[in-house]
């Protein structure tokens, strides 16, 4: 910015938005403070500033020490991009394609997208974090849970593949997406990892048994192998659905 940019209007403005943008994600000055530049912020988002919109959304990018404050100001965030509808779908798209962490702006873009777009969103991101090895799961996991909290008959198909991550919080989060899902189609990959030998988590195992209790689903298929895998506290009835044994020395009830 030039010397007489600085003095203009419009370069009055800009330098002000920068300030602001600064002031938003200083997690060591006041929450007042904070607010103000937020609010400022987001009355530029109302004039079609995509770049203030995108400066609110960074606020999602830390933690406040103070609990209440910091999901106050969050809270606050949300709703003012929220209630910017479509202006915020670009800058929202281009913050979840770089961001750490990404459950606000998810929150947000299923209020402000058509399901085509969300869904679009959510293809880009599984290319992007495909099942493997990354250094900073965050992302996958809190793609997975989305996925699973929209109740999509697509959601099985996109989140099992993600058994085969390497990192097993990422396939923990995998059994609850699924489970959460409470779309039977599910019940096959659970399964199919159950009795997997290449898993050796068993609070992975643990999990997925309690889920089938939950639901009350049965191993239909796959009951041999799961019953030999069953972790302390657990077995099959007849009907082959997995439940709470009463007692520890309980045996699995035998196939009839």
């Amino acid at each position: 910015m030039g010397l007489f940019d600085m003095f203009s209007k419009e370069g009055r403005t800009e330098a002000a938005l920068k300030r602001a943008a600064a002031k938003a994600i200083h997690k060591h000055i006041q929450s007042p403070d904070r607010m103000k530049a937020l609010d400022d912020l987001y009355h530029a988002g109302e004039e079609g500033n995509a770049d203030a919109i995108y400066a609110m959304l960074r606020r999602f990018s830390f933690v406040y020490d103070k609990t209440i404050e910091d999901e106050s100001e969050k809270d606050w965030t949300y709703n003012a991009i929220c209630s910017l509808g479509e202006k915020a779908l670009e800058p929202v798209r281009r913050y979840i394609a770089h961001a750490d962490s990404i459950s606000w702006p998810l929150r947000i873009l299923e209020k402000i997208a058509t399901d085509e777009e969300i869904w679009a969103t959510i293809q880009k991101l599984r290319e992007e974090h495909e099942p493997g090895y990354e250094r900073d799961p965050t992302v996958k996991q809190q793609l997975l849970t989305f996925i699973s909290e929209r109740k999509d008959p697509r959601g099985v198909g996109l989140i099992a593949p993600y058994f085969e991550d390497m990192d097993e919080t990422v396939r923990f989060v995998v059994v609850e997406s699924l489970l959460k899902t409470k779309d039977l189609a599910a019940r096959e990959p659970l399964c199919a990892r159950f009795v997997d030998p290449k898993e050796d988590s068993l609070r992975i195992r643990v999990r997925i048994a309690n889920g089938f209790v939950e639901l009350g689903w049965d191993v239909v298929g796959f009951r041999g192998q799961f019953e030999k895998l069953l972790p302390e506290g657990f077995m099959l009835d007849k009907q082959g659905r997995v439940k709470h044994s009463k007692h520890r020395d309980d045996k699995p009830v035998e196939t009839e």
